[in-house]
């Protein structure tokens, strides 16, 4: 296998074009909302006696396919447009005004009255700034199946953005089939589209159903690859096995594919299996949305010139500055790379 090589020149000129990007996010938007409780300021319900958790802010971010958009975002991408649904809730307009402050149009993020916004409601204690300061998480999804009329909507809304993106990022984070954005039809016609539209970038990521894809680049991780359903946290694919199912698996796919290793970082399928480590990290770190960020940022390197393993690279020297901010969405800045790509020289070296 090759490994995959980076130099700051040429980091600094994808940097230069992240700028011109056309991006297109197609999936399911999450809110994150985040309820910051003071423990000192508990007080008794008067009519139940049981306590009743203070809360001292609350502060909002889009979440899942929302993630990945304030990734692009922070990095600079040029054009972003949001390719969904909400629900006519509180969260929902909640979910868009985020959206908008980072600049996402949303003239494809639809408005259904039958729907929930998905929202994961986050109490964490507002004077534990680790991540044992969090509490359990109340999620708010959608559990029936996504109406034809709306995948109709989604579809049309691809088909209008198609001929003026470089790229169509799609996040199926549901995991109960069909009840999301990214359904068996909108997936089928991804499919469709990837085949016709040569020319943009097609990226696809998913929380159960990577395998269920095809045409477009995936992103599965290397337990998806080998077929280990419930890894254990310290759990490795072995090198062999990985790149033996990899290379099934970009047959299959008939694109090409992006495994991610974790802490060890990635191996891409084209133009030859290359490896792409990872950027080690010294202290704490919360990997939430760490995937999202390193596909932000692989997808921008393409959509500016770079080949599939340099790309990776990108996408790992972002998601390492992501994992190391706690208890919130992480996101990395461009005057962050070049440092990070330093770092990573070094530990190559």
């Amino acid at each position: 296998m090759k490994h995959v090589e980076l130099s700051t020149v040429k980091l600094d000129d994808l940097i230069r074009r992240f700028a011109q990007s056309r991006i297109a996010v197609i999936g399911d938007f999450f809110l994150d909302k985040y309820l910051d409780v003071d423990p000192q300021l508990a007080e008794p319900s008067v009519e139940t006696g049981k306590t009743a958790h203070q809360v001292t802010d609350v502060r909002c971010s889009p979440g899942a396919a929302g993630t990945v958009v304030c990734n692009l975002a922070a990095l600079g991408a040029g054009q972003l447009h949001a390719i969904g649904f909400t629900g006519d809730d509180g969260d929902g307009f909640d979910l868009r005004k985020e959206l908008a402050r980072l600049g996402c149009a949303m003239d494809h993020l639809h408005v259904v009255p039958s729907r929930r916004t998905p929202t994961y409601l986050k109490p964490r204690d507002a004077n534990v700034k680790s991540l044992a300061g969090e509490h359990s998480r109340y999620d708010t999804k959608n559990r029936t199946t996504t109406a034809p009329a709306i995948e109709d909507a989604i579809v049309a809304s691809l088909d209008a953005l198609l001929t003026e993106v470089d790229a169509v990022i799609v996040l199926d984070q549901v995991e109960q089939p069909n009840c999301g954005a990214v359904t068996d039809t909108v997936r089928r016609a991804l499919s469709q589209r990837a085949l016709q539209f040569g020319n943009v970038v097609f990226w696809a990521d998913s929380r159960r159903r990577i395998h269920a894809f095809c045409h477009l680049v995936i992103k599965p991780n290397q337990f998806e690859v080998v077929g280990i359903e419930n890894p254990l946290p310290e759990d490795e694919a072995e090198d062999a096995d990985l790149l033996s199912a990899a290379r099934l698996l970009r047959e299959k796919n008939r694109a090409p594919v992006v495994v991610t290793r974790g802490s060890r970082g990635m191996l891409v399928s084209d133009p030859d299996w290359t490896v792409v480590p990872g950027v080690r990290v010294d202290g704490q770190i919360d990997p939430t949305g760490a995937g999202d960020s390193a596909t932000a940022g692989t997808v921008l390197a393409l959509c500016s010139g770079a080949d599939l393993a340099q790309a990776a690279l990108v996408g790992n020297l972002v998601a390492s500055i992501t994992i190391q901010q706690i208890a919130t969405t992480g996101v990395a800045q461009t005057s962050q790379l070049a440092d990070r790509l330093a770092v990573w020289q070094e530990q190559q070296s």
